[in-house]
């Protein structure tokens, strides 16, 4: 076994969440980041909000994923066109965005670029490594983490959550979450030779479609509903999938236009979920492991980033990493806890809203979970 291994920071989970914090925190600190992928997988999520750029600019990582010598890492996303509320489009372009045009990402490949440049820029990256045990004595989180040939042992300082929805680390130390419905997708890729349409929301009866075309001249398509509201022992083939399109007729005509194989991935859980507290002593939770949103929101990816630098810049502010003392800690957890309870304020009072401007399948269960407080308002 490896003992000891000091660092300032120990990062838990190598997405973009965790990825990011590493590459804005390691300039001033030791960073050790470990996760139990020894590379990142397919998964679905790859519309990056415009304001995004900010924070690529900052952490002077915008150039590295246009560089013309590398399989393309995105692209551009001139806006969404949605079916919501009737069946007439609305449209919302970036074409007058400060920040430019969005990014359709291949989440992959983006991933992988993060990793790489965090290794490059001195950060300590173990993977594959599956966190086994955290104790937290003497100022100091001593962590213990496996893999099929290596045992790791760790000493630091802050330890950062960025395991995603599992919220791994945080669930051993006893924090609870919370899940505010029962949202899941089932997605898929196909290929398509349209590089620059615009990506697509269209409502159904017992729940909503996304698609959008991503680089490689691939689509990703997403059908999302509750789980309880379909047979999930049924839905596990791309027949069974293609089968729940046939209601929507967007949906259907884009199907139609593929000349390639459909790669079904099956389902991913999508609902609205938060710990009950994002921060504790000598550690946080940063993106999906600190509050998950809905993926009509657009924002995961968003928030997984400007999560990381909000952390980072407490962590800055409050110089806890030299100072563990219960004061300069107390001030920390306080402003951490009191930045997500606002985000998720913000976040459910717009994702309500847009919900309930679909009226059109108000018998539906799914719609009807969705309007229960427009109902008791009313």
């Amino acid at each position: 076994m490896q003992e000891g291994n000091l660092t300032d920071i120990l990062i838990i989970g190598g997405g973009i969440a965790g990825c990011i914090a590493a590459i804005s925190l390691v300039k001033n600190h030791r960073v050790t980041l470990i996760d139990k992928l020894p590379e990142p997988k397919e998964r679905i999520g790859e519309s990056l909000a415009p304001a995004a750029q900010r924070i690529l600019k900052k952490l002077n990582l915008l150039e590295g994923i246009k560089r013309e010598d590398i399989a393309p890492v995105y692209i551009k996303n001139i806006g969404m066109q949605s079916y919501w509320g009737s069946d007439q489009v609305h449209i919302v372009d970036h074409m007058r965005n400060p920040d430019g045009l969005g990014m359709n990402l291949d989440r992959k490949a983006f991933e992988m670029y993060l990793r790489q440049v965090a290794e490059a820029r001195g950060v300590e990256c173990v993977w594959p490594a599956h966190l086994f045990s955290c104790e937290l004595h003497d100022d100091r989180w001593h962590c213990t983490a496996k893999s099929e040939d290596a045992n790791y042992s760790f000493t630091s300082k802050f330890v950062i959550d960025a395991t995603g929805r599992s919220s791994y680390f945080s669930s051993k130390l006893g924090i609870k979450r919370k899940r505010y419905d029962k949202l899941i997708s089932y997605w898929a890729y196909m290929s398509d030779q349209e590089e620059n349409q615009m990506s697509t929301i269209s409502a159904g009866r017992n729940g909503w479609w996304y698609t959008a075309v991503i680089p490689n001249k691939r689509r990703v398509i997403a059908y999302q509903t509750d789980s309880d509201l379909v047979d999930r022992a049924k839905i596990k083939s791309l027949g069974a999938f293609l089968s729940l399109a046939r209601d929507n007729n967007k949906i259907t005509r884009i199907l139609e236009r593929s000349n390639g194989d459909i790669c079904f991935h099956g389902a991913v859980a999508a609902n609205s979920s938060r710990l009950d507290k994002a921060s504790g002593n000598q550690w946080a939770a940063i993106g999906d492991a600190a509050i998950s949103f809905d993926p009509l929101s657009s924002q995961g990816m968003f928030h997984a980033m400007a999560s990381a630098m909000q952390l980072k810049e407490l962590i800055t502010k409050h110089d806890i990493i030299s100072n563990c003392n219960s004061n300069y800690m107390d001030n920390f957890k306080k402003e951490y806890n009191d930045q997500i309870d606002k985000i998720w304020e913000h976040y459910i009072q717009h994702k309500d809203l847009f919900y309930r401007q679909e009226r059109r399948w108000m018998n539906s269960t799914f719609w009807k979970r969705r309007h229960l407080l427009l109902v008791e308002e009313i």
